[in-house]
This record gives structure tokens, C-alpha cells and sequence, in this order.
């Protein structure tokens, strides 16, 4: 992850004299660094603007300037917004409004009119705003006082979900092979998501793969073999397919570094030369950061990357998904989703075992070794990508994920079981309603709202399903949104 900073812009105007402007000065660094001691990212005091050109340049050098992954204004004092024009129409960072003030309380003894003309940020702010809604801006707006720590927290959630646009800017995605044959929610245009999203997706063949893997030596091989054995319970005698997973592992790694990839897909249909569905080495690789998606799902495994990055710690619990089958029984509904191999270990409920079974699907001449575990119980969403044609839509849906309310003894994958709101029915039907996929990525520290952030910030369409959805108000929403994203 890239060292971000977001940076703090405040307005104002020279009416009122230098001392005024010292004043905003000083308390705009004053709160930047105080803010920056809470907040997820820096937050740095760049400049207090006064002028056309100030607003200007300051967009100009945060366009050009990698670690800046967004802005942050605010109005001390009454900024006329006509000087904001100019920048703002040339701005390629997410941008937030922080509508605040530097007082907490009116002070009853000390107000009068150079209080007045110092402190207004109610007056500042409307002019602000105004100018974006005109120039029909992405925004997040944010009012609040700038030390309360549900404030804070609003404005960390939105930072999280501006570096996971910075991170979409810079994407590419390493894909062997295509996709699985005949399958249409996966397909999509490249070149659109590149223009949108920022995403390089391109092809490698699978012997390019294979003969990276036949340059991995032993030694490297045992050296990630010990951390195999620090991180998992290894709880199969076949060491030879755990140590062909971690050779698949080191050499599709050394590719992504390589190109600079941070995400990757492939599929069970095209395995030439190899002997193992990547499974282990897929899951181990999640576990640092990397985005994956099955089946050739280019579109997931981007995602995961994103959302992994928009975490905890710039790699939270995000995870490549499947539904796969629903537990019906009256009142007691749930999802369980899972995938043949590939499930992140960041969402296991105890330390994941390693194992090799059977895998009767796909071209594998050998068991794979793979991850087995129970995923957490916790608040998750679930997001999905889809291709609408001629625009992408992002899908989440609110979920509860459970301890599973079934051993399953016999089913030799990693799994999470969840009930999906408002219900699992009226879920499911919403999804299909909105062309959900079948793959998806869920997220234990990823909310709705920096998906919803996100959406904006890449200017894709957002459809939420939660507790209050019903088919009804979504087939509604989804056709008048079809109109309006028509005319854009």
C-alpha cells in the first residue's frame, strides 16, 4: 500500500482583513493536525484560498500528486464560490465537504460582529455547497463538529473509501486464461472499465504460468512451506500437493510483482501443464492483499483487491465469494457460501486447516490442497459488479454472518453461512431482480456507505439491498434509475 495523505483545503476572502486570515490559518492547521492523530490517513493543511487561482492550483497539484487520494474543504469564513470554479472543474480526486465550525458553542459574552465576520461557517459553507450541486459534482458531504468522534469516524469511513478509488486508478489484473466457457455475468468490457474504473485487464497463457513455476527452486519452496506450518494446522499427509501449491503460489506472485498486478483470475478449464486447481496457494495469496476471482471473474477478483485495501489496515477482511446453496427450513433460512477451493483465510472463525481432497471438476491430475474452515459470525455485506451494458452497476447487499448451524464433516471446502436481508427470499429475489452475480465479494469491515462512497467517486450506478428493500420499491428505484442513467 502507498503511503496516502488527503489534503485539507480551506476557504476564504481577503474582505476581512489579515488578522482574520492568520486566525483561519492558524486554526486550520491546528485542526488538520489534530484530526490527523484520529484519523486513518494524514490529513495535511495545504492552503487557506482566497483567490481563483489559489483554488486552482492546489487542484492541479493534488491531480498530479500520487499520495494525495483526496480533499477535504471547509469555509472558516464566507468564501465566494465563484473562485472555487475553476478547480473544481478540473478535479480528478474524490472530494469532500466538511461542514464544521471551530467553536463547539455560541460564546453568549464574546459574541458581536467580529465574531460574526470570523466564524462563518454556516454562511461559508451554504456558498460552497452551491457551487458543486451546480457543477453537479461527486461529493460527501459531512456536518459536524470537527472533535466529535462519530464526525471523525464519518470522515475516516469516506477516507477508506477514496483509497480504494486510488487503488482502483492504478489496477491491473493478471488473467490466465478466459473466463469459463458460456458463462455471460462474468464477460464485460475491458476498455469501458478501463475508461470508468481506471482497471487494466489483460491475459496471460497458463504455460507462460508453468514456466515460471518450473524456475522455482526448493529452497523457496521450503521457505514458504515453514510458513505454511506457522499460519495454518496442517491435517493431511500428502506434503507433495501442499508443496505444488506453494510452488504455483511463488510463481504466480513473482508474475503480479512482476506487471505490477494486483489482482488475478483463472480457471478450472484451462489448467495446461499444471497438475493442481490453484487452491492453497489462491487462498494464501488473498491473505496478503491480492484480489482473486474464479472461474475467470475478472471483475471479483479487481474488487476484492479494492475492498481488501479499503479495510483494516489497507488489507481487511474482504473475501472472494460464492452462494452455492440456501438451508430453507421455516425460520431458519441462510445462504451458505463458499467456492471449490478459493476462500480467503482473513474471515476464518479458527486457524484454517490444510487439506487434499478429490476435486471432480476441472482438468486436476492430483488432489489440490486447499484451506478448510468456518468463516466468523458478524455484520458483512456482500458487493457485486456487474457489466449492465453501456454502464456498470454495483450491487451490496446487507448480511449476518453465523456459525454455521451444520457441521458439514464432509464437505472439504472453506465455507461462511449468513442471512441475507431483508430475507433470504425476498433477498434472493432482489438480487436476481438486479442482475446480482453469482460471485461476489463480502466484507466483514467494508459498510455500504464507502460502497456507496466509492460508487460515486468512480460515477457508476449504487443499488443497496437492505432491510427495508422489497421488490417493489427496487424494481421501482432500478427502472427510474435505468432512465436517468440513460441520459447521462
Amino acid at each position: 500500500m502507498k503511503k496516502y495523505q488527503f489534503w485539507f483545503v480551506v476557504g476564504s476572502q481577503f474582505l476581512y482583513g489579515p488578522e482574520v486570515l492568520e486566525t483561519v490559518d492558524s486554526r486550520a492547521r491546528e485542526m488538520a493536525d489534530a484530526l490527523s492523530e484520529v484519523l486513518p490517513f494524514p490529513l495535511v493543511y495545504k492552503v487557506t484560498a482566497k483567490t481563483s487561482k489559489e483554488t486552482a492550483d492546489v487542484v492541479k497539484e493534488a491531480n498530479y500528486d500520487d499520495s494525495c487520494a483526496g480533499i477535504i474543504t471547509w469555509c472558516h469564513t464566507f468564501s465566494p464560490s465563484k473562485m472555487w470554479i475553476n478547480g473544481f472543474a478540473g478535479l480528478q480526486k474524490p472530494y469532500c465537504h466538511f461542514a464544521t465550525q471551530y467553536n463547539r458553542e455560541i460564546p453568549n459574552e464574546e459574541i458581536d460582529m467580529d465574531f460574526m465576520n470570523l466564524n462563518q461557517a454556516a454562511h461559508g459553507d451554504r456558498e460552497h455547497g452551491f457551487i458543486a450541486a451546480r457543477l453537479r459534482m461527486p461529493r460527501k458531504v459531512i456536518a459536524g463538529y470537527w472533535k466529535d468522534e462519530a464526525v471523525r469516524k464519518r470522515i475516516g469511513s469516506w477516507m477508506k473509501a477514496a483509497v480504494g478509488a486510488a487503488v482502483s486508478r492504478g489496477m491491473k489484473v493478471m488473467r490466465f486464461g478466459d473466463n469459463m466457457r458460456e458463462v455471460a455475468v462474468t464477460e464485460g468490457d475491458k476498455v469501458e472499465v478501463q475508461a470508468k474504473l481506471g482497471w487494466q485487464v489483460n491475459t496471460w497463457a497458463v504455460g507462460d504460468l508453468v514456466k515460471v513455476m518450473n524456475e522455482v527452486t526448493e529452497a523457496e519452496i521450503d521457505a514458504l512451506m515453514d510458513t505454511y506450518k506457522a499460519s495454518y494446522d496442517i491435517a493431511t499427509d500428502n506434503l507433495d500437493a501442499i508443496r505444488y501449491q506453494a510452488r504455483e503460489e511463488i510463481a504466480i506472485k513473482k508474475m503480479m510483482d512482476a506487471e505490477g498486478c494486483m489482482a488475478f483470475s483463472n480457471t478450472f478449464q484451462d489448467l495446461y501443464g499444471m497438475e493442481q486447481l490453484p487452491g492453497l496457494a489462491s487462498q494464501h495469496l488473498m491473505a496478503q492483499g491480492y484480489g482473486y476471482g474464479g472461474e475467470g471473474d475478472w471483475k471479483v477478483s479487481a474488487m476484492t483487491a479494492i475492498m481488501k485495501a479499503m479495510g483494516e489496515g489497507g488489507n481487511g477482511s474482504s473475501l472472494f465469494m460464492e452462494d452455492y446453496t440456501y438451508h430453507l427450513e421455516p425460520g431458519k433460512e441462510y445462504s451458505l457460501g463458499a467456492h471449490m477451493l478459493e476462500v480467503c483465510p482473513c474471515c476464518a472463525a479458527g486457524k484454517p486447516r490444510i487439506e487434499t481432497h478429490h476435486l471432480g471438476i476441472g482438468m486436476n491430475e492430483k488432489d489440490p490442497a486447499r484451506l478448510v474452515f468456518e468463516g466468523r459470525e458478524g455484520d458483512a455485506i456482500v458487493v457485486s459488479l456487474v457489466d449492465m451494458g453501456g454502464r456498470l452497476r454495483l450491487i451490496c447487499q446487507d448480511i449476518h454472518c453465523v456459525k454455521p448451524i451444520l457441521p458439514m464433516p464432509n464437505l472439504p471446502v472453506a465455507r461462511v453461512m449468513w442471512q441475507a436481508e431483508p430475507s433470504l427470499t425476498t433477498g434472493v429475489e432482489c438480487w436476481i431482480t438486479a442482475g446480482g452475480a453469482h460471485h461476489t465479494v463480502l466484507s466483514y469491515d467494508v459498510t455500504a456507505e464507502q460502497m456507496k462512497d466509492w460508487a460515486a467517486m468512480m460515477d457508476i450506478e449504487f443499488v443497496h439491498i437492505t432491510r427495508d428493500t422489497t421488490v417493489e420499491s427496487l424494481e421501482h428505484d432500478l427502472f427510474l434509475s435505468d432512465l436517468a442513467w440513460k441520459l447521462k
